[in-house]
């Protein structure tokens, strides 16, 4: 599903990092993916609504240049994926096999996909760079997905980098890795994380001014007074 432009616009103008604490006020601890780091393409805040896919263990009666054909394959995948979409790929973390090269990434960007974040790596990493995907993985290795992994399905539940993704999710990319926001707190989470870039921003300006960090971050209630007196009025 598309995204609301000012949900888009909100979440694009927060770090990860920021993100990450805000979701730990909420209760989710779980929200940085372990692996995914930008490599191609991948100078600009990403966000988008997750459309996952998953891989498990290579079979040897399963993972072979055969199934690249079958209607479970990646490429069918690809054909599904709307325009928009961050594909979230679950590849185990497995390093020795790269899920998708060239020209994969090329049929994404050509549909409009924003971004790849998985937690293994791709292949023909020179020519990923050239399609211009934006994308977020843990390396790249020269042997093909079925070197080391079967491929299963798309659109359910995945882990990635040990954080459960289910379809439609909110994903943010940055340079501190991919987070993961679960759809139904996604308004009220880019709402926080606004605002506590807000309060940061305002907590910079006052420690080059010289002041101490206890009772300025976190703020106290006497900072939090001040803060809102000074940003109400330059309203």
């Amino acid at each position: 599903m598309p995204l609301d432009k000012t949900l888009l616009d909100a979440l694009q103008a927060v770090t990860t990092a920021t993100l990450t604490t805000v979701l730990l006020k909420k209760g989710i601890r779980r929200c940085w993916m372990r692996g995914p780091m930008p490599r191609f393409a991948a100078g600009q805040r990403i966000v988008g609504p997750a459309f996952t896919l998953r891989f498990v263990p290579a079979r040897e009666d399963l993972a072979t240049p055969e199934s690249w054909s079958s209607p479970t394959s990646t490429r069918a995948a690809i054909e599904a994926m709307p325009e928009g979409c961050i594909a979230v790929v679950d590849a185990m973390g497995v390093q020795e096999a790269g899920i998708f090269g060239d020209i994969l990434c090329a049929r994404m960007k050509k549909r409009g996909v924003a971004a790849l974040v998985t937690d293994g790596v791709v292949r023909d990493g020179e020519g990923v760079d050239g399609t211009g995907l934006p994308v977020w993985c843990s390396g790249v290795a020269a042997p093909a997905s079925v070197a080391g992994l079967t491929f299963v399905g798309w659109g359910e539940p995945v882990g990635c980098g040990g954080v459960a993704v289910y379809p439609n999710d909110i994903v943010v990319a940055d340079g501190d890795g991919a987070v993961l926001i679960p759809a139904a707190l996604a308004e009220e989470v880019a709402l926080a994380a606004v605002e506590q870039e807000r309060l940061e921003l305002w907590i910079m300006r006052e420690v080059d001014k010289g002041l101490p960090l206890p009772g300025l971050y976190p703020p106290n209630a006497e900072t939090r007074a001040r803060y809102e007196a000074e940003t109400n009025k330059a309203q």
